[in-house]
């Protein structure tokens, strides 16, 4: 049973990137999903996360308007598309499954690096 996510990498100012959280030995469509991130120095932040019963999102105040949480039940996936990149999102990025939102800590995976850079 684990949670895998992938889709890190370098970003640019402005640009985009996609992160998957991919399940393994559940099914993802059970349970709320979220991201939390990690930078350089600080404490894990709540980013975002999505309920399973109704679907409802939530977002951190700071990725609010420019992040945007899905899922894809077939595929046992949940996405975080990340526009309008800031140097500031440059984190550790996990995910982290469990019976609603926030309470996502039943599985957690490791995570994926992305920095944000010129």
């Amino acid at each position: 049973v684990q949670l895998q996510a992938s889709g890190g990498g370098l970003g640019r100012p402005g640009g985009s990137l996609r992160l998957s959280c991919t399940a393994s030995g559940f099914r993802s469509a059970d349970y709320a999903v979220g991201w939390f991130r990690q930078a350089p120095g600080k404490g894990r932040e709540r980013v975002s996360c999505i309920n399973t019963n109704d679907g409802v999102t939530s977002y951190a105040d700071s990725v609010k308007g420019r992040f945007t949480i899905s899922r894809n039940n077939a595929e046992n996936t949940v996405y975080l598309q990340m526009d309008s990149l800031k140097p500031e999102d440059t984190a550790v990025y996990s995910c982290g499954a469990g019976p609603r939102c926030p309470l996502i800590h039943k599985y957690y995976g490791r995570g994926t690096q992305v920095t944000v850079s010129s």
